[in-house]
């Protein structure tokens, strides 16, 4: 089976042009997860005029199995962990262990939070149309958790906009969003990275250098 996307380019310009014909309202904030959301993010909020910010949340994954998300947790005032009830239930994941991890996961927040934003305040999204994106969702663990810390800070209009996922993920999180918009919702569903020609890591000098031209061009 061949790449959905040959890379996050080739998937962010597909996005973007998409969102673009849906005539969001003004203003427009970006709100991209990193690493790996914000190469999405930096050519949406381009493309659709708007400001460039970053979700900073954390999967905290099952302790044998990494890749497999049993919660998350969003950075905030307190900060915010959303189990899976599911994951959690089928893998015996005690709640002691989920917030063991998540200490782990928040000195990883708190760092890119220095390193990425300098500590400076979210940008508000009071009256304004949020826009979240990733480069694509597997469990939406993750995802929920931005949503839901979202959700507070009084947006005018979520949106969620990915490249690619499960179409059952999709049904789900359209419950928690305005509008969703997802590219491809491929069947049987495959690890994110394998739906791209190219899913090299994304480095923080490349969030660092996205942030910087968005400012700038702001």
């Amino acid at each position: 089976m061949s790449p959905l996307f040959s890379s996050r380019s080739d998937a962010a310009e597909a996005l973007a042009e998409r969102l673009e014909s849906m005539q969001l309202a003004p203003p427009v904030v970006v709100l991209a997860l990193p690493r790996g959301g914000v190469p999405i993010g930096a050519v949406v909020a381009r493309r659709l005029h708007g400001a460039l910010d970053l979700v900073l949340v954390r999967k905290i994954g099952v302790p044998w199995q990494p890749e497999l998300a049993v919660a998350a947790v969003v950075d905030g005032q307190p900060p915010d962990i959303v189990v899976d009830d599911e994951v959690q239930r089928l893998t015996g994941v005690s709640r002691d262990e989920i917030d063991a991890q998540a200490v782990i996961e928040l000195a990883e927040i708190a760092r890119q939070r220095r390193l990425y934003l300098r500590d400076r305040e979210p940008i508000a999204l009071g009256g304004a149309t949020a826009v979240v994106v990733d480069d694509g969702i597997a469990t939406g663990t993750s995802i929920r958790a931005a949503l839901k810390a979202l959700r507070q800070r009084h947006a005018a209009r979520l949106v969620l906009a990915v490249p690619v996922a499960p179409c059952d993920v999709v049904a789900a999180l359209r419950l928690l969003v305005d509008e969703l918009v997802c590219l491809a919702e491929p069947h049987p569903f495959r690890a994110v990275g394998l739906h791209y020609g190219d899913f090299g890591q994304v480095s923080d000098a490349q969030v660092l250098a996205a942030l910087e031209e968005a400012r700038t061009r702001r």
